[in-house]
């Protein structure tokens, strides 16, 4: 393998404990020279803010962009609530998703055998899912201008947010999503509110026509966005991969990692332009949070960070072998009945959180 260049910003809260776990996985590959990945480290986050108080720094934005991907672990936390909104930690991760032009917003819902009691819903429903969420991450309403909150006088304010996207915001994103449909079941649900939002309309416009043209093979339903939120808790396994919007995915994307059971198992991506099947930049980040209140105890679970960097591996590296060992040797583990607290049953071993990264690293060796 070529070397690699990975910036690494581990963050707030669980996120440097998490990121260490991964970074005992790199060194694992670095010395049975599987791979050759290079480390450099910055802050990020509430980090960042007590260090420097911002939430970024601009040469840290430029090392990403001279990095061939990015591994976050979690921004945020009471401590840094009451800044106001442009200097909060999430700014950091926001400027990183927007400098970078990170548009595609990959979130896998997966439920692993042995967790299937997890979840709040009946095992049957929740067996064997496997969904992806495509979420269009740079425009909508998180973005568009005009944006604020008005004095109105007298007392009376008023709170504004535009809903906006362009053609090519909608193409660029539901391009990404059609391609991974190609390499899954051929089936794609793209989901907006055509019915009420002018660009919800636009929306489902674009994704059809594009759909027609290039893409043929791939089944493209589209369904209202309320609608898919009500489907996934009566019959998520219908689903293979969702696309949608800003909005909308922020809040779908939570309500199915909801039905596995536990947001610490859950990675995601967030991808830019591809070029001969590598995307050219990616920022890699596990979905469960900063989790401040068992930041430092040994008890949270690293897997979505491990699970995060899988990805990584598969969508910037497109080194499939060794993303399936790191997947598998997590299912292994899980199937040997060893838990974080997070994921604990009655029958279940407890781990820590270096525990939970050595295990999944002893059962990577078995593959070498």
């Amino acid at each position: 393998m070529d070397k690699k260049k990975i910036l690494i910003l581990p963050g707030d809260g669980v996120g440097p404990e998490a990121i260490n776990e991964v970074k005992k996985i790199i060194d694992f590959f670095n010395k049975k020279k599987i791979l050759d990945i290079e480390i450099e480290e910055e802050l990020v986050g509430g980090a960042c803010i007590d260090a420097f108080k911002l939430p970024i720094k601009d040469e840290t934005i430029e090392k990403a962009r001279k990095s061939d991907a990015v591994l976050l672990g979690a921004v945020g936390g009471p401590k840094w609530d009451n800044l106001p909104f442009d200097q909060r930690p999430e700014q950091g991760l926001l400027r990183l998703r927007s400098d970078l032009q990170l548009f595609a917003n990959l979130r896998p819902a997966i439920s692993f055998d042995p967790l299937v009691h997890a979840s709040s819903l009946k095992s049957e429903i929740i067996k064997g899912l496997d969904i992806l969420i495509v979420r269009e991450l740079t425009g909508g309403v998180y973005f568009g201008e005009p944006r604020g909150i008005i004095d109105l006088g007298n007392g009376k304010r008023k709170g504004l947010n535009t809903q906006v996207y362009t053609t090519d915001e909608i193409i660029r994103v539901a391009r990404v999503a059609f391609e991974l449909a190609k390499k899954r079941k051929k089936i794609l649900v793209s989901v907006e509110k055509s019915n009420v939002m002018e660009s919800g309309k636009l929306w489902r416009e674009e994704v059809e026509k594009l759909g027609k043209k290039e893409y043929p093979e791939v089944d493209l339903k589209h369904m209202y966005a309320d609608n898919c939120a009500m489907q996934l808790i009566r019959n998520p396994k219908q689903f293979d991969i969702i696309l949608t919007d800003n909005l909308f995915g922020d809040l779908l994307s939570d309500a199915a990692a909801m039905l596995t059971g536990s947001l610490g198992m859950l990675p995601s991506a967030s991808l830019g332009e591809i070029n001969n099947g590598n995307y050219l930049s990616g920022l890699y980040e596990p979905v469960h949070g900063s989790a401040p209140d068992i930041a430092g105890k040994n008890i949270a679970n690293p897997i979505a960070t491990i699970l995060s960097f899988s990805m990584m591996l598969f969508y910037s590296f497109n080194n499939k072998k060794i993303s399936q060992i790191i997947d598998n040797s997590v299912k292994k583990v899980l199937d040997g009945g060893f838990r974080t607290e997070d994921i604990m049953d009655e029958k279940s071993k407890k781990v820590g959180t270096k525990d939970m990264g050595d295990l999944i690293i002893k059962e990577m060796k078995k593959n070498f």
